[in-house]
């Protein structure tokens, strides 16, 4: 799924707004049998919190 304009609650130290903000959904699948459902989760939280941070002025 592309990624998609949504309304956002957005924490300030002057309190809560609502924004606008790019949204999108993340899943995976794989097979229960080999990978355990926590792991999973982890690895995709970690995957989510990895693109929310991205920051594309970074040098290499």
């Amino acid at each position: 799924m592309p990624l998609r304009k949504r309304p956002v609650v957005i924490e300030t130290e002057q309190g809560d707004s609502i924004a606008i903000r790019y949204m999108m959904y993340l899943s995976m699948s794989y097979d229960h049998r080999i990978v355990d459902g926590s792991l999973g989760a982890t690895f995709l939280t970690a995957v989510a919190k990895e693109l929310e941070n991205f920051n594309s002025d970074r040098e290499y």
